[in-house]
């Protein structure tokens, strides 16, 4: 459910290209290059290569190489065109004036790669599986707001909305979320459901390759598409190998045995720059860290207790510090290079202050320089995942939280067990919570602070009932005007400043690493980097 503005100061800002020449072989190529051949190493596989069953980014990753959607994500989150031929606007007539009826012009002579036709009719069908309750569906958001997808032809679909919702246009997109691509009704069409189809392991495709082999536990090959109807990929071959252990990925990719690896840990990044033949870069990805707050509790009930601890922590000197000044600070859940992005300050490091919203809200220290209230100690416990690194940010944590009379313990939990739905987070059975956050390329939140979405119903697991944040983040999704929307994305997110569920820390930025005779490679800010892999040459 959530990103957009690309501009060249933006680029430099957010992107570093380091290129290592090496030794040339034939054809002016490294020796260990396999011309036409792109070896990518992943840590994970999917779980399924059906996207309406799949919960894994690693199916994302697949999916993007097999399917074409109805529209891709360039690398800034922006709508391209894939088997529709136009985005649809109010401009071009695509978005009716009352924003509940949307017309998808859809490319004619598009394949699947068995030969049979790919139109608007198989979008429909994918509406109709996704919403058929006999299929274990993941997530049918988006979807359920479509009243009827009428066909007046095959390559006409007319997208009819129960009510206006922007974030249907995402259902459309590639990858995320509840975003399906076309799948073939000629093939599954006759199936009372979907949920043990040999589809989902055996896909055919729509997209620039073809799955010609799933080695489970090892990886996948692919083959280029010659049905695919931007034509062939420009390479013969496409091998993704599921390296699990991030060491292990650094020393192949040393070695040349891959070509590819995303999301490089920090500590190898200066090496890989420094080795022959090695391209590295540096880009924005949107992820942001938090330090989320359950409002629901009554100690952090009161905006001055937690504004407290907005203002005691230095978030500046923790992201230089534990972070190295890898990452960029974060003013809100949007992403600061989004069309949506909004104007909104710092909290301020102010340690004196942070003391004195404590004693306004009626924290006293006692003779051991411990706040309490009726009796009742100020306690609070961080979690967060094992990951590396977390424990030691919430020690810093700890240790400025206990200068203005804060005790604060920690108790951590594996991934699993934190972000499940009877968990710590989803539960409510915590008090600060230390994690990471994705967003899509739309920046509608409306699931993380609208009172609608408390759990079990939704992801706004800081627990606040803001009748003013549900009213305007529901508005944002009303219209599929920007230029509004944006304006009530600038309301929405000084409200959150103010209430303070949660304080934003930094945006990520990552390093990808791969073999510098690899042309046309561009990592992506949203979802996948493997958005044009037909352009890829080696």
């Amino acid at each position: 459910m959530i990103r957009r503005i690309a501009a060249a100061l933006l680029v430099l800002a957010f992107a570093g290209c380091t290129k290592t020449a090496g030794p040339s072989g034939p054809g002016g190529r490294h020796p260990w290059t396999i011309p036409g051949h792109v070896r990518i190493g992943a840590p994970d596989e999917p779980d399924n290569l059906n996207p309406m069953f799949a919960h894994t980014d690693a199916t994302d990753q697949i999916d993007a190489l097999i399917f074409a959607p109805v529209f891709r994500y360039d690398p800034r989150g922006e709508f391209v065109p894939e088997l529709a031929t136009e985005v649809p606007t109010y401009q071009n007539g695509g978005i009716s004036r009352d924003s509940k009826t949307i017309v998808l012009h859809w490319r004619r002579g598009v394949k699947w790669s068995d030969g049979a036709p790919l139109t608007a009719r198989d979008l429909r069908f994918t509406w109709r599986a996704v919403m058929n309750k006999r299929n274990s569906t993941k997530a049918t958001f988006g979807w359920d707001d479509v009243a009827s997808i009428d066909l007046p032809d095959d390559y006409t679909a007319v997208v009819r909305l129960l009510r206006p919702n922007a974030d249907v246009l995402g259902i459309f997109g590639g990858g995320g979320g509840s975003a399906y691509p076309p799948l073939p009704e000629h093939l599954l069409g006759a199936l009372p459901d979907l949920n043990r189809a040999s589809f989902n392991v055996h896909p055919i495709s729509s997209g620039p390759w073809l799955l010609t082999a799933w080695k489970h536990g090892s990886g996948f090959e692919f083959a280029p598409n010659p049905r695919y109807w931007r034509g062939p990929p420009t390479l013969r071959a496409l091998s993704v190998k599921i390296v699990p252990n991030a060491d292990t990925l650094v020393e192949e990719l040393q070695t040349h045995e891959i070509d590819v690896i995303q999301n490089v840990a920090e500590t190898a990044v200066a090496r890989l720059a420094s080795i022959e033949g090695i391209a590295t870069q540096r880009h924005l990805i949107a992820s942001w860290r938090r330090l989320a707050i359950d409002c629901g509790k009554p100690v952090l009930s009161d905006v001055r207790v937690r504004l407290a601890l907005a203002e005691a922590i230095d978030w500046d000197r923790m992201n230089a510090t534990i972070y190295h000044g890898y990452n960029l600070r974060a003013r809100s859940d949007i992403p600061p290079d989004s069309w949506a992005a909004p104007k909104i300050p710092f909290y301020k490091h102010d340690v004196a202050d942070a003391e004195r919203l404590l004693d306004a809200a009626g924290w006293r220290r006692g003779p051991d320089g411990m706040r309490a209230k009726s009796g009742e100690p100020l306690t609070l416990t961080i979690s967060s995942s094992n990951a590396p690194g977390n424990e030691q940010a919430e020690v810093v944590m700890q240790q400025e939280l206990k200068a203005i009379g804060i005790a604060l313990s920690i108790k951590n939990y594996p991934s699993s067990l934190l972000f499940a739905q009877n968990g710590p987070l989803y539960g409510g059975k915590y008090d600060l919570e230390w994690s990471i956050e994705t967003n899509g390329p739309d920046p509608d939140n409306q699931g993380s602070w609208s009172a609608d979405f408390l759990p079990p119903h939704g992801a706004n697991t800081s627990f606040l009932r803001d009748s003013v944040l549900t009213k305007i983040s529901d508005e944002a999704i009303r219209t599929f005007n920007r230029k509004r929307r944006k304006a009530l994305y600038q309301k929405e997110e000084e409200r959150i400043h103010a209430l303070v569920p949660v304080i934003f820390f930094y945006w990520e930025r990552t390093t990808t690493a791969y073999n510098s005779d690899l042309l046309n490679y561009k990592p992506a800010e949203y979802i996948t980097d493997y958005w044009n892999s037909w352009e890829w040459d080696i």
